[in-house]
């Protein structure tokens, strides 16, 4: 008797434990996706759209271009 009393404590206790942690981690996951979440709204209305990046490199370069190009002409033709 004293032998199935202690038995069944000893796994009562073992589950509590077990259960408990699993409780833990999920609240943990829980608020660690609800934070992530928050994060990505924040972030997705701060950084535009691959697309629009490209477009603002393109004309950033296109600009750099034409400056470069006119400079070089200037350079060819001799001052008089």
């Amino acid at each position: 008797m004293k032998t199935a009393t202690l038995l069944s404590v000893g796994v009562g206790l073992l589950a509590g434990w077990f259960w408990a942690d699993e409780v833990r981690r999920r609240k943990n996951a829980e608020a660690k996706a609800g934070d992530l979440a928050q994060q990505l709204k924040k972030m997705s209305f701060k950084t535009p759209p691959p697309e629009a990046q490209l477009k603002k490199i393109a004309v950033v370069l296109n600009d750099a271009h034409k400056h470069i190009v006119a400079v070089s002409k200037g350079l060819q033709k001799p001052a008089h």
